[in-house]
């Protein structure tokens, strides 16, 4: 009995298939973007301005430390997560005139007038061993703190949510209370810093 030569598989139609099933892949697939945080970056500073106003008084600055071990440290002095919002309003509030928290500025805001701002900055500064996530999630209450500032300085002075005033009214409440936070690259930070 003879043997039949084996029919060879037509392959050229194998190429086209698998390229239009990467395609169908493709263009169904979802993909998740992480955009990062928004942050507006400082405009640079005038050169023409002195030395000496550049500095930026110590009392002026609530040092946020992250070590290796993920603790965390406000002026050297440990805290926990739960507890920064609070402390980071006060800091910005200073209600008291305390000469340990930040100097304020008479600037002219629009629908306030002269009024008294904050010339604190929150400077955070990670280690370069920090966990990710422990870093998000103390920059989430720093941000919560200035957030609940603005929330609550709209419903005192115009009866409602932040989020839902004009962009003029928000721009003017922005003034009040700046976005503050200065992040420093990371860096060896001692073991001890936040314990």
């Amino acid at each position: 009995m003879a043997r039949r030569p084996l029919q060879e598989i037509n392959a050229g139609s194998m190429a086209d298939i698998a390229f239009l099933l990467l395609i169908f892949f493709l263009v169904t697939t979802t993909m998740s973007t992480n955009t990062g945080m928004q942050r507006k970056l400082p405009p640079p500073p005038d050169p023409n301005q002195k030395n000496d106003e550049k500095n930026v008084k110590e009392r002026n600055v609530m040092v946020v430390l992250i070590n290796k071990d993920n603790n965390i440290a406000i002026k050297g002095r440990p805290i926990q997560l739960k507890d920064i919002c609070e402390k980071t309003k006060k800091f910005f509030l200073n209600p008291n005139n305390d000469e340990n928290l930040p100097e304020k500025k008479i600037k002219d805001i629009p629908y306030f007038g002269k009024y008294p701002v904050s010339k604190g900055v929150v400077s955070l500064q990670t280690d370069r061993a920090t966990n990710y996530e422990k870093y998000l999630q103390v920059n989430n209450e720093l941000v919560r703190a200035v957030n609940e500032l603005r929330d609550e300085k709209a419903k005192q002075k115009f009866g409602m949510p932040f989020d839902e005033l004009d962009q003029d009214k928000q721009k003017a409440i922005k003034e009040v209370f700046p976005l503050n936070i200065s992040e420093a690259e990371p860096r060896r930070i001692a073991a001890g810093a936040g314990k």
